[in-house]
């Protein structure tokens, strides 16, 4: 790689949020930085939301959103457009496409980027595991499984969602269960209600199963699906900004009342907030962050993270036949056996304990919720470095409002950044495209200001934290 200003951004993880953040710092105009991208998995712009085959597992957000360019908004609608020939008929842009189409569009963004001569000189690609960050006076430094060293000015941590190894005994929710394999006509339990849920019963019906499919949460809650309806036009001077989480929940059924009153419908008020929810989180008070996180969460989660339409007709269908059940209960207790598992639970508030005979348990629960339980090697060392903290409520690492890592005597770093649901805590509605695309067009921006990356220029944060 040749760079002529001899700056070089190392990026660890190749999904969508290191690809969007690869793209944006070779896009930008003011600098010539070099990048290099480490990623594990083959493919490059899949992770864990796109690598999917199955052509069910669509996205959750409509075509029209999905743009990975902020200053683009049509973009992916118009690389839709484009390869009409190559993926599934898209009639408009409120369509829902399949993940794996989405990937691919990921993707094309970096291939388009190592077609050009001089992109291509500054973008390197390195397959292999980050177990490990470091950061120096002058430098930082990723070291690969095999024993590379890579070294440059700054290292972004692009690493996605940690998910949670399987229990032994338990069916892994992200391979297909065909793969597993499944009994056709075995009772499967899936604990947890959520998309992930919603992904493996479309997988199980698309290989046939015949049993009976029991999803199990606390509250039991299914997402909503999507409509083809507009945000609703919301005031910044009409939000409650520092408000308690009761105080802002009132508000926001008063709006969605009067809304319905008129007409409308509960999508648009959720959708019409979206451009003010990160500020609404930064300056939510702990104790009602701690209180959302608790009580509310869950019903935020149904109503903002929606299926779609196709996806909603295939549940409601299992649902209906009596194939899918949803149960708001308590587990107890699972006890392997040669038959699958017994299962002791308590229905939500009931004090008897059930038995139930399954042939399979699904973990479907989602994401570590507690990064100090993290799989990963890179950031299991910014812990043991004392590099990196977890924040108050245990649900992310501590970053700045500039995306440095905050280390564990409160001080953001000058070379160490992270980007997408790595940063969570500080702005929480980070883990959908339409916000980690702003997220990492103003970092590439604020490391593209920057001479030398080492003297940070808005470092004025320092004296903040």
């Amino acid at each position: 790689m040749t760079d002529s200003s001899g700056r070089h951004v190392i990026i660890v993880g190749g999904g969508a949020s290191g690809v969007l953040l690869a793209y944006q710092l070779l896009h930008q105009s003011s600098c010539d930085l070099g990048v290099t991208l480490i990623e594990q998995r083959p493919d490059i712009g899949r992770g864990i939301a796109y690598h999917t085959g199955n052509p069910d597992h669509l996205l959750n957000v409509r075509a029209a959103n999905m743009s990975a360019l902020p200053d683009q908004p049509d973009h992916f609608w118009r690389w839709l457009v484009s390869r009409q020939d190559e993926v599934p008929l898209c009639p408009d842009p409120y369509c829902f496409v399949p993940r794996r189409v989405y990937g691919d569009y990921i993707a094309s963004l970096l291939e388009q980027g190592a077609s050009d001569r001089t992109d291509g000189q500054r973008l390197t690609i390195v397959r292999g595991t980050c177990v490990d960050v470091s950061e120096g006076s002058d430098e930082a430094i990723a070291t690969l499984d095999d024993g590379r060293c890579l070294a440059g000015d700054t290292i972004v941590l692009a690493t996605g969602h940690d998910m949670r190894a399987s229990n032994p005994g338990h069916a892994d929710p992200w391979t297909p269960p065909s793969a597993a394999p499944i009994d056709a006509d075995a009772t499967v339990l899936i604990l947890g209600t959520g998309l992930t849920m919603v992904d493996y019963v479309l997988s199980l019906l698309r290989d046939g199963h015949r049993g009976p499919i029991i999803a199990m949460s606390r509250r039991g809650l299914l997402a909503k699906p999507h409509r083809r309806v507009d945000p609703v036009r919301i005031a910044e001077t009409d939000v409650p900004f520092g408000a308690s989480v009761s105080q802002l929940t009132r508000w926001l059924r008063a709006r969605v009342e009067r809304h319905a009153a008129e007409g409308g419908d509960w999508r648009g008020v959720i959708d019409g907030l979206r451009p003010y929810t990160q500020r609404l989180w930064r300056e939510l008070p702990l104790t009602s962050k701690r209180r959302f996180l608790e009580h509310a969460r869950a019903w935020w989660d149904v109503h903002r993270h929606r299926m779609a339409p196709e996806v909603e007709a295939r549940i409601t269908g299992a649902l209906y036949d009596g194939q899918l059940s949803l149960i708001a209960a308590k587990m107890v207790r699972i006890e392997p056996n040669d038959a699958g598992a017994a299962v002791a639970y308590r229905l939500r508030g009931d004090t008897e304990t059930r038995q139930l005979q399954v042939g399979t348990v699904v973990d479907c629960t989602g994401i570590v919720k507690d990064p100090r339980a993290t799989p990963n090697p890179a950031v299991r060392s910014l812990f043991q470095r004392g590099l990196a903290c977890v924040d108050p409520l245990c649900i992310g690492i501590e970053t700045d409002p500039d995306c440095a890592i905050v280390d564990r005597e409160g001080v953001p770093s000058r070379r160490l950044f992270a980007v997408g649901p790595l940063t969570r805590a500080a702005f929480w509605e980070i883990i959908a495209i339409p916000d980690i695309r702003n997220q990492c067009a103003e970092l590439a921006a604020l490391l593209s200001r920057t001479g030398d990356t080492g003297q940070h220029p808005l470092r004025r944060e320092l004296t903040r934290v």
